[in-house]
Formats: C-alpha cells, structure tokens, sequence
C-alpha cells in the first residue's frame, strides 16, 4: 500500500499464520491484548477503556466489534479486513491530530462518540465519550462510497462550527 504513515504498523495477514482460522484469530487477540488490555492508551488526557461483557470465546466484546461486521451482535461475522489491521486502532488514537487524521465529535443518538479517520487509507476508529474515559466502541474499514461521503460531510459541518464569526 503507497500512502501509509510511517507511525502505521503493517497488516496482520491470514496467509502469515498457517492459513488456519484459530491460530490467527488468536494472533490477533494477541495483538488487541497487547494493546488494549496489558497497557492503557490514551486519547487526549483521557484514559481507552474496552467494554469487556459479554464475553464470547474468552474474548472481550471490543475485541469482536473490531474484528467483525454485522447490525445484529448476535449475528456478527468475522471480517478479514478488520483482522488485518487489528494493530491499528491503537496508534491511530495515539496520532489523532496528527498526519492525515480527521478527528471530530459526533453523536449517535443520545451517546457522545469521538471519530478518529485515517483518511488516506480509509479506516475509521470510533471511541465513546464516558467524560472522565473514552470506551473504544468499534474501528473498520471503509468500505463504500455513501459511507466515505458521510463521513466527510460530518467532518466538513464539524470545521464551519469551529470557524471563528467574521
């Protein structure tokens, strides 16, 4: 891939680990473990948090929002692209001013979400506002052109609000 910033770890690929689903899977976890679990990033001054329940295969729920697709959570597949960029999230919320990142406040509903977009590659981190942590709520791959002109439309109307009256 051409555009990749240079803080941006590589791919985590199938092909890697044996060709076997179990054997990756795990090594993925590991990697999410690793990031999420034995260490706490942060964003801003605020503290990221996993939503941990339920659990399912000894994986915490965060885990399977990342690395799945799906509007029903109990119908969820699992989702290769996001397996391969499983290292990602991390340092995307540690660059979230930094090159090529657009990163805005949002709500879904009553929630407040904070969207981290890495924009040259198109993948999208998602946090939940909880005031005193932020919780990682999803991160994937954008996909489809309706969802990249969304997001850019949320982008633009977050810049005019911040533009100082003339």
């Amino acid at each position: 891939m051409t555009g990749i910033s240079d803080w941006l770890p590589s791919l985590v690929l199938f092909q890697d680990h044996g060709g076997d689903w179990a054997q990756y899977i795990d090594a993925v976890y590991q990697y999410f473990k690793t990031d999420f679990i034995d260490s706490k990033p942060k964003y801003a001054d605020k503290v990221v948090q996993l939503k941990r329940h339920p659990l399912f295969q000894d994986k915490e729920y965060t885990f399977w929002h990342v690395t799945s697709e799906g509007e029903e959570e109990e119908e969820r597949t699992p989702d290769i692209r996001r397996c391969e960029r499983i290292r990602w999230p991390r340092p995307l919320i540690e660059h979230y001013c930094g090159e090529n990142v657009r990163c805005w406040p949002n709500k879904r509903g009553r929630d407040k979400r904070i969207v981290l977009w890495l924009f040259n590659e198109d993948y999208v981190v998602v946090l939940a506002d909880r005031k005193k942590y932020v919780l990682l709520w999803t991160a994937y791959l954008v996909s489809y052109r309706h969802t990249k002109e969304k997001l850019q439309k949320e982008y633009e109307e977050y810049c005019k609000k911040q533009k100082p009256p003339q």
